[in-house]
């Protein structure tokens, strides 16, 4: 499916403000950001503005200060570190939309760039009120928005400033769109679905949607545990959510109806408690005994899900297969991981415990699309519209 918003390569930008919603909620060591993928993953548009004369205002929100300052979500360390990567000074507004940030806008020059502070140190952010929304544009002449990870919510600096000033996708948002709708809507055959994590209800859309697109769904981590349990099988001190159990039994009849496969591990990898020192068995089956706890798929699972992985035309990953942060627990998912890295057809990486995963074993570089998006990638599979990108202007 093509991309039918105007994009900023369709704006004349040349010497005019640009507003630009990123997304650098980005982890913190006191002052240093721990993982810069984020504010890498905007350069291209940054740069692509600089290049061509813009006068570059960056807004992002870090953390859930809800509408306070906390000085320890300040944004100070992500221009620090933009600054570095672009090689440029980065300036930094001490307010979202205020004064400081309206005199500091009033002297950028062409190609420069300025941070303003963290948007959700406005209460009126998170409301998407309009009178921030107007705030902020009023001090841009054109908006682009390239938060593809905080597209999903409906907020002032991601929806609300849309509707007062022209409003283009960034270059990373146009791309994560692009990529993920691919897979549901034109993926090359067969189409497989690894999906893991902790909740079905996290991802029962997602499991509704590809049981009538994909060829093959592969569930792991601790997901299985309803199925396990509305299959009657004894789960022992697995996780397991109790309202889960019921959409496990739907999506297992939707699959017994239907085309898609829907798989499930059938030996798994125990502990005593989640824990990387607690006692380990291999179970050859899927009966978890009292006093043990399913933390990860077993080998034979494991290799399984590799192998068709590996004859996929379109892979789809979202969700660890287990515990793979626990030493002993990290056997399924570092070969689902080699697997997706390794696979010859078109790999998609979406939500957060997947991509660390990737980078814990060194294999981002290897996939064809890694999103930035946790939420906002669930809900662009499962076929809902994103507010972030709803409101762009149309091509």
């Amino acid at each position: 499916m093509a991309f039918d918003k105007a994009s900023v390569r369709d704006a004349d930008v040349d010497g005019k403000r640009v507003l630009v919603r990123v997304d650098f909620n980005v982890p913190l060591d006191g002052e240093e950001v721990t993982d810069d993928t984020r504010i890498r993953a905007a350069l291209p548009t940054i740069e692509y503005l600089t290049g061509r004369g813009a006068r570059v205002i960056l807004c992002s929100h870090l953390g859930r200060p809800k509408g306070q300052v906390v000085p320890e979500l300040s944004l100070a360390p992500a221009a620090k570190r933009l600054s570095e990567l672009t090689g440029q000074p980065v300036g930094l507004a001490d307010d979202v939309a205020g004064q400081d940030s309206e005199a500091k806008v009033e002297d950028l020059q062409p190609g420069q760039i300025l941070l303003l502070e963290n948007t959700r140190f406005e209460p009126g952010e998170t409301e998407n009120a309009p009178a921030l929304a107007a705030r902020l544009a009023a001090l841009a002449d054109i908006y682009v928005n390239d938060a593809f990870g905080a597209a999903h919510r409906a907020h002032a600096s991601t929806a609300g400033v849309a509707a007062d000033l022209p409003a283009y996708a960034g270059l990373l948002l146009e791309k994560e769109v692009e990529n993920l709708t691919s897979v549901a809507t034109d993926p090359a055959r067969p189409l497989v679905v690894v999906l893991g994590g902790a909740k079905v209800s996290d991802k029962v859309g997602v499991i509704d949607r590809f049981l009538e697109i994909a060829d093959q769904i592969l569930i792991g981590g601790a997901m299985c545990f309803p199925f396990y349990k509305a299959q009657g099988h004894a789960i022992g001190g697995s996780l397991c959510h109790d309202d889960d159990i019921p959409l496990a039994r739907e999506a297992l009849e939707k699959a017994a109806a239907g085309n898609c496969e829907l798989v499930l591990p059938t030996d798994l990898a125990l502990g005593r408690e989640f824990s990387a020192d607690t006692d380990t068995e291999e179970l050859d089956g899927v009966d978890v005994p009292e006093g043990w706890m399913g933390l990860d798929i077993g080998p034979k699972s494991a290799a399984d899900y590799a192998a068709r992985v590996g004859s996929a035309g379109t892979v789809l990953w979202n969700g660890p297969m287990g515990a793979f942060e626990l030493g002993p627990f990290a056997g399924g998912t570092r070969t689902v991981a080699e697997a997706v890295a390794a696979a010859p057809g078109y790999t998609v990486v979406g939500g957060g415990d997947s991509v660390a995963a990737l980078v814990k074993f060194g294999l981002t570089d290897q996939v064809n699309w890694v999103s930035t998006g946790g939420g906002a990638s669930l809900e662009l599979l499962e076929g809902k519209d994103l507010p972030g990108v709803a409101a762009l202007n149309d091509k």
